[in-house]
């Protein structure tokens, strides 16, 4: 692929950061160009420069769209919105709100909610399993003590991706380790050396934030049946069970307590989750966009390109390790998953590891980590649009507080240029 075609190929990921980051930027209103809209411009756009018959050009699209990740994530959200509408109309999350105010010190609410996310996300390997647990109670909590709706909501964001980066069941760790020929329990040990500082800094300085915190005085008695579904979710979340079927069984529990107690009748719970699921129309249409866009940039060779630019100049081990950090990120940033751009570069970072004598114990790590800090601080990506949806925010409104995924970022570039840890450097 020559150059023009390879930065053709990339150009409508450009048309969709200057038409939504640049001109919300000048507009200073980050609401003042919607995403979705954002979306539908850059996907005409990669469809009308895409080669062909325009129904073949629609229908490369449509196979991004519609692919089977993609469509996952789709039920993922239907069932987030039936469940977390259901729950709130039900009473489930300001019961779970009073229960956490009356057990926690005011002082202790952002670090603890920091270390159950890392505790949740640790057990069960997922962060959209994760925020879908904790961003309602968080966004009750924040709602009920008067602090940042946005900045609770990133605790939660933030620490999700402590498990999709260290978990041993985390998909991210086991395609990281797979491509690169290593154990999970080496990786795991290398990526503790680049990330625990960054999660002890942070957990520091929540601790500290949280000092000017004062919880309600007037806290209402707890309802314990209506904490159920939630201790529900959470427990069989991080027994492992599968996040679709975590939900429906969330929704489930909603409908039975909410019918006994008398919080709505079946026809009120049956509308209480129409309306949830209503509510995540916006993040569905995103994704399906999102899919499709993707999809035609990797069509037409934007990937490719992206790969052969980034590896044409390696100089070195620190050099070598740069490069699959920069593969990594910018893949992630092409794909908005981190699953994937894990898969899409594995492959060609392990020839990079085996030509400049890299350890594969630290090349899995750096993918994992890369993958994760792109991901978090991407607007588009699954886990910020589920925690914007659930917590009524928009993405970019919760950006400016994701402190956890920046720092794994900077302790992951430091590892790079200290050779860090030496042992595996």
């Amino acid at each position: 692929m020559n150059k023009q075609n390879g930065f053709l190929a990339l150009s409508p990921l450009l048309v969709f950061i200057v038409l939504y980051l640049v001109t919300s930027i000048i507009a200073h209103d980050f609401y003042k160009v919607p995403i979705i809209v954002a979306f539908m411009v850059s996907g005409i756009y990669a469809v009308a420069i895409t080669k062909g018959k325009l129904r073949r050009r629609v229908n490369v699209f449509s196979r991004g769209a519609g692919a089977p990740e993609m469509m996952l994530m789709i039920w993922i959200f239907v069932l987030a919105g039936a469940f977390a509408h259901s729950a709130k109309i039900m009473g489930c999350i300001d019961a779970t709100v009073s229960l956490t105010l009356s057990l926690l010190p005011s002082q202790m609410l952002l670090a603890g909610l920091f270390l159950a996310a890392c505790f949740i996300s640790l057990s069960i390997g997922t962060s959209v399993g994760t925020i879908v647990a904790l961003t309602p109670i968080a966004a009750g909590v924040a709602t009920q003590t008067g602090t940042s709706v946005a900045m609770m909501t990133a605790i939660v964001v933030g620490g999700s991706f402590f498990g999709d980066n260290l978990s041993f069941i985390s998909d991210t760790t086991i395609i990281a380790t797979q491509t690169q020929g290593c154990e999970t329990s080496d990786k795991f040990r290398v990526n503790s050396f680049i990330v625990m500082p960054a999660a002890l800094v942070i957990l520091f300085i929540y601790f500290f934030m949280g000092h000017g915190i004062v919880a309600p005085n007037d806290i209402p008695s707890v309802d314990f049946w209506k904490v159920v579904p939630y201790l529900v979710v959470l427990i069989t979340a991080m027994l492992g069970l599968n996040v679709m079927a975590v939900l429906s069984l969330g929704i489930l529990l909603t409908g039975i307590i909410g019918l006994l107690n008398g919080s709505f009748d079946i026809y009120g719970w049956f509308q209480s989750m129409g309306d949830g699921i209503i509510g995540m129309g916006e993040l569905i249409i995103i994704t399906l966009l999102a899919g499709g866009l993707i999809e035609v940039i990797k069509h037409n060779g934007g990937i490719d390109f992206l790969i052969e630019r980034l590896t044409r100049h390696i100089h070195g081990k620190r050099g070598a390790e740069l490069s699959i950090a920069a593969l990594v990120s910018v893949v992630d940033v092409c794909t908005a998953n981190n699953t994937v751009a894990i898969i899409t570069v594995g492959g060609i970072a392990r020839k990079i590891g085996d030509k400049y004598g890299l350890d594969s114990r630290k090349c899995a790590s750096l993918l994992d980590t890369f993958s994760c800090f792109t991901q978090g601080l991407i607007p588009y990506g699954a886990q910020m649009l589920m925690a914007a949806g659930l917590a009524g925010l928009s993405p970019i409104a919760i950006l400016p507080h994701l402190y956890y995924p920046l720092a794994i970022g900077i302790c992951a570039l430091l590892a790079i240029m200290l050779r860090y840890p030496k042992r595996y450097s």
